[in-house]
């Protein structure tokens, strides 16, 4: 895998020939315009996608995962992310990326700027791209105490 230079915000024009990337770009696009009937096109269906973040947790199933993004989304914090750095490999039905997200968390009166680790693993279902897969990491433990402070309005505990 080569590192490729691109970095997808959600604005790039699709290629509209069904490929993998396209799906990428559609995640981005509706996840910064907190567009929960977009982010249900991305992801596959029912019980099968997982999701495992700083602010998400660990969800599995479609529902779980719309739930951490309504929240989210209703919550004061604005959340808006790039991906960058990224390498990706795929196969007839599979296809992985794995890079960096960049970004901000603004509210009212905090601003914090997003480094997060990303990999995000899409397969083709009915002869669509389907997310199944994200997981995202904060390397750095004094911005994952802030971002989760400002979503949640304190660190969250170790897991028990």
């Amino acid at each position: 895998m080569t590192p490729n230079p691109d970095t997808i915000t959600g604005l790039e024009t699709p290629r509209g020939d069904g490929n993998a990337r396209d799906a990428l770009i559609g995640f981005y696009r509706a996840f910064n315009a907190r567009d929960l009937d977009g982010l249900a096109a991305n992801w596959a269906a029912a019980e099968a996608p997982s999701m495992d973040n700083p602010i998400g947790g660990i969800r599995r199933g479609w529902p779980a995962i719309r739930e951490a993004y309504e929240r989210l989304f209703n919550g004061r914090a604005r959340v808006q992310v790039a991906f960058h750095d990224f390498t990706e490999a795929g196969g007839a039905d599979w296809h992985i990326f794995v890079g960096r997200e960049k970004g901000m968390c603004e509210t009212v009166d905090a601003r914090l700027d997003l480094r997060i680790r990303t990999t995000r693993w899409f397969t083709r279902q009915d002869g669509v791209w389907r997310q199944l897969h994200h997981h995202g990491s904060i390397e750095e433990p004094a911005m994952l105490a802030a971002y989760q402070s400002v979503i949640f309005g304190a660190p969250l505990s170790a897991p028990g």
